[in-house]
């Protein structure tokens, strides 16, 4: 085996252990990846050796520190290009819609707000970075959730206490996905109607949605028509500076 075909096999074992979300035996990981237990052994000693496996119980195998190292390194490069980036747009966008526009991304089953444009309108909807929202609820979120993995979805409707919610939550996931945008009245905030789109990297990637809020009483059909247009936009535009093709 070559150098390239072990860094595959290896990448392919830490990939089956993150879609776990959870400890694995070795039997586990050999089954996901249709590797042999024995090379499945040699593997983990030395993914172990430095910090990116960890040993939990007997035979169970989890992801490592390490792994929390390498992501906040990757969170904290995608934050110095995206933000820089996303922000001349999505001030462009806040004086195009005068509404106040957001930038979210995604964290665990959570989706937290990194950047925000105030409006300038008397009456504006605020937040501050670093604002946190569940998954499947906002324009903001739900444009996230819905690129999103099968396994995120999965875990996210894990959550959900009925089986009406899960179902009204996947069709309109499904909905998103079909016509480019989400839309919220009143979901994460009363009172507040949101529109949201997602940004995509230069592998076609979800990293991020952008959106715009306001108060609910002005989102008449005309501004409704204008705004979609407006967010998908500028959803467009920041994704082709992350270099999507």
């Amino acid at each position: 085996m070559n150098g390239t075909q072990t860094l595959s096999r290896a990448l392919d074992i830490l990939f089956a252990m993150a879609e776990a979300d959870g400890a694995l035996s070795v039997s586990d990981i050999a089954q996901k990846v249709s590797i042999p237990e024995s090379s499945i052994y040699r593997f983990l000693q030395t993914l172990e050796q430095n910090g990116i496996v960890e040993r939990r119980g007997k035979g169970q195998i989890v992801l490592g520190m390490r792994i929390l190292d390498l992501a906040r390194s990757l969170s904290q490069q995608v934050h110095r290009e995206l933000v820089p980036f996303a922000l001349p747009i999505m001030e462009t966008l806040t004086t195009a819609t005068n509404e106040t526009s957001l930038l979210f991304i995604r964290s665990g089953i959570n989706a937290i707000c990194i950047q925000n444009v105030k409006s300038r309108a008397l009456i504006q909807y605020s937040t501050e970075n670093g604002r946190i929202l569940p998954l499947h609820l906002g324009a903001s979120s739900k444009a996230i959730l819905a690129y999103e993995t099968e396994k995120v979805i999965e875990t996210v409707t894990e959550k959900l206490s009925k089986e009406a919610d899960c179902e009204a939550l996947l069709q309109d996931l499904k909905k998103i996905r079909e016509q480019g945008y989400a839309l919220s009245h009143g979901e994460a905030d009363q009172d507040v109607f949101a529109i949201g789109a997602p940004v995509f990297d230069s592998r076609g990637s979800l990293i991020a949605s952008v959106s715009i809020a306001g108060p609910k009483y002005r989102f008449d059909e005309q501004l409704k028509l204008k705004s979609i247009q407006a967010v998908m936009d500028a959803a467009e535009n920041i994704s082709r500076k992350m270099g999507k093709q």
